[in-house]
C-alpha cells in the first residue's frame, strides 16, 4: 500500500503529544519500514538511545473504517431480508462483530496493553521475544516499542540464504500459538509470514497484535475436545462441542449434522499438512453448522480463521508437517486437566459459591412471588405456539358457517315463492324464485372455494 507522506505523520505525532518532533524523539526516519492499510511504522530513537519503531495510524483511517462499514451494515440488513439463505450465517452479526474488531485494532492503546499482556505470557520462554512497549509514549494514534532487527518469515531470499532449522522454527512456533490458545487464553489472530521475525538461535519474534483473541476456559476445554474427536474421529462428540458453543437450538437434526461433518472431515483422516488445509477444513466445517442453524461464536471463528494464517505462515518455511500433531500435544493436556483433582476442587467451591448466593436469595424471591400470587391484579401471560393458526381457523369456520346460514334461507324463501306465482314468471317459475336459486348458488360456490383456499 502507498505510504502516507511523512508530513502528515509528523504532524499526528505532534497532535498527540502537543510538541514538536524534534522534542519527542531525537531521531525519527522519514522513510516507512512498512505501510499497510491502517498504519505505518518508521524507525526511531528516542532521546533515552534505545532504538524503537513508531507505529502510526494513517489519516482519517478512522472516519474511512465507519463509512465502509456503514455500507456493510446496510447490504447485511438486504441480505438477511430477501436472501433467507443467508440467515443461519447472521451476515449483521459478522459486521457487528468486524466493527468491533476494527475498533480495537484502531486504538493503539489496547494494542500496546495486549503486546504487555503477552510479553508476561512469555517471559519465561527464551525462544520466543514479544516487544516491549514504551507506555509514556504511546497514544491511541501511536504506539512506540522496540526495534526488532531480524529476518521476516515474508523475506524468501532472507531465508533461503540462512542456515536456519526449518522444522524447529515451525515447532517453535506452532507451540507458541497452542500456548497463547489453550493456556493463555489471549492469542495472536494475524500470525502472517510479515508479523513473524527470525532472530538468533532459531527464536522467533512477534509483533503486530492488532488483531487478538479472547478464549474463556469453557471455549478452551471446546476446542481441545474437537481436536481430540477430529483426532479420534468421534464425530459425534465434535457436534456435539459445536452445540455446546452455540445458542440452545431445538431444531437440529442431530444425525444429519453429524454425518455431514463426517463426510467433509473422514476422507482427510491421517494426512499431513502437504495434503490438506486442516484451518480451512474446520472453518468449512461452521458452513455446515450454520446450514443447521447452529450459530458459532465469534472467538472460535477467530481461532479457525488464525489457523488458516498459520497454515500460511507454515507453507513459507516449510513444505510438509502434522499440524494437528501439535494442536494435540496441547489439547490432551487441556483435556486431562478437567479432571485434575485441584481443578474439580476449584469447580466445586464456584458451584459451592453460587449455590449459597442462590439459597442466601431464595427466601426474599419467594416473598416476592407470594406478594404477586396475592396482588389483585395479578395475571398469568401464556405464549402458546400456532395461537394466529388456531385464531385464523376458527374465523374461517364462522364466516363458512355463516355463509352456510345465508344459503339455506335463501333456498328456503325461494322454494316458499315458486308456487306463489308474485311477479313476472319466466317459464311458470317466478323471476324472484330464480333469483333466489341463483344467489344461493352463487354463495354456495364462494363458500366452497373459501374452505378449498383454507
Amino acid at each position: 500500500m502507498a505510504p502516507v507522506p511523512f508530513e502528515e505523520i509528523q504532524k499526528i505525532i505532534e497532535e498527540d503529544f502537543g510538541k514538536p518532533l524534534a522534542e519527542i524523539f531525537a531521531f525519527v526516519d522519514p522513510i516507512p519500514l512498512a505501510a499497510a492499510s491502517i498504519a505505518q511504522v518508521h524507525s526511531a530513537k528516542l532521546k533515552s538511545g534505545e532504538d524503537v519503531v513508531i507505529k502510526v495510524q494513517r489519516p482519517r483511517i478512522v472516519e474511512i473504517i465507519q463509512n465502509d462499514l456503514s455500507v456493510l451494515y446496510n447490504i447485511a440488513g438486504l441480505l438477511e431480508k430477501y436472501v433467507p439463505e443467508s440467515r443461519p450465517f447472521n451476515p449483521q452479526a459478522v459486521v457487528d462483530e468486524f466493527f468491533k474488531t476494527l475498533e480495537l485494532e484502531t486504538n493503539f492503546i489496547i494494542e500496546g496493553n495486549n503486546i504487555k499482556r503477552i510479553a508476561i505470557n512469555f517471559k519465561d520462554d527464551p525462544q520466543i521475544k514479544i516487544p516491549y512497549v514504551f507506555a509514556d509514549y504511546c497514544t491511541a494514534r501511536v504506539l512506540v516499542m522496540t526495534q526488532i532487527k531480524g529476518i521476516p518469515l515474508s523475506d524468501q531470499v532472507a531465508l533461503t540464504e540462512s542456515k536456519i532449522d526449518r522444522a524447529q522454527v515451525v515447532a517453535t512456533g506452532l507451540r507458541a500459538f497452542f500456548k497463547m490458545v489453550f493456556k493463555d487464553g489471549i492469542f495472536h489472530g494475524d500470525l502472517h509470514a510479515g508479523n513473524i521475525f527470525l532472530l538468533e538461535n532459531n527464536q522467533i519474534a512477534l509483533i503486530d497484535f492488532g488483531v487478538v483473541g479472547r478464549l474463556s476456559r469453557k471455549t478452551r476445554d471446546s476446542i481441545a475436545n474437537m481436536l481430540v474427536a477430529v483426532a479420534t474421529e468421534d464425530y459425534d462428540m465434535l457436534t456435539y462441542e459445536y452445540l455446546e458453543l452455540a445458542p440452545y437450538n431445538n431444531r437440529i437434526n442431530m444425525d444429519q449434522f453429524t454425518r455431514e461433518m463426517r463426510d467433509l472431515l473422514a476422507p482427510y483422516y491421517g494426512m499431513t499438512f502437504k495434503d490438506m488445509n486442516f484451518g480451512a477444513l474446520l472453518l468449512e466445517s461452521t458452513s455446515i453448522a450454520a446450514k443447521h442453524q447452529i450459530i458459532m461464536p465469534s472467538e472460535l471463528m477467530l481461532f479457525f480463521k488464525a489457523l488458516v494464517t498459520i497454515e500460511g505462515m507454515g507453507r513459507t518455511i516449510i513444505r510438509d508437517f502434522d499440524m494437528l500433531s501439535f494442536a494435540l500435544e496441547f489439547a490432551q493436556d487441556i483435556v486431562k486437566l478437567k479432571y485434575d483433582p485441584e481443578r474439580i476442587l476449584k469447580d466445586l467451591a464456584k458451584v459451592g459459591h453460587e449455590s449459597a448466593g442462590l439459597l442466601y436469595s431464595l427466601p426474599r424471591q419467594m416473598k416476592q412471588l407470594i406478594r404477586k400470587l396475592n396482588s389483585n391484579d395479578f395475571a398469568i401471560n401464556l405464549n402458546i405456539q400456532q395461537i394466529d393458526e388456531l385464531k385464523h381457523s376458527i374465523e374461517t369456520n364462522g364466516n363458512l358457517i355463516y355463509l352456510g346460514l345465508v344459503i339455506a334461507a335463501l333456498i328456503i324463501a325461494s322454494a316458499m315463492t315458486l308456487n306463489s306465482h308474485v311477479g313476472p314468471l319466466i317459464g311458470g317459475v317466478p323471476l324472484i324464485s330464480l333469483l333466489g336459486l341463483s344467489l344461493s348458488a352463487f354463495v354456495g360456490m364462494l363458500a366452497f372455494y373459501n374452505y378449498v383456499k383454507k
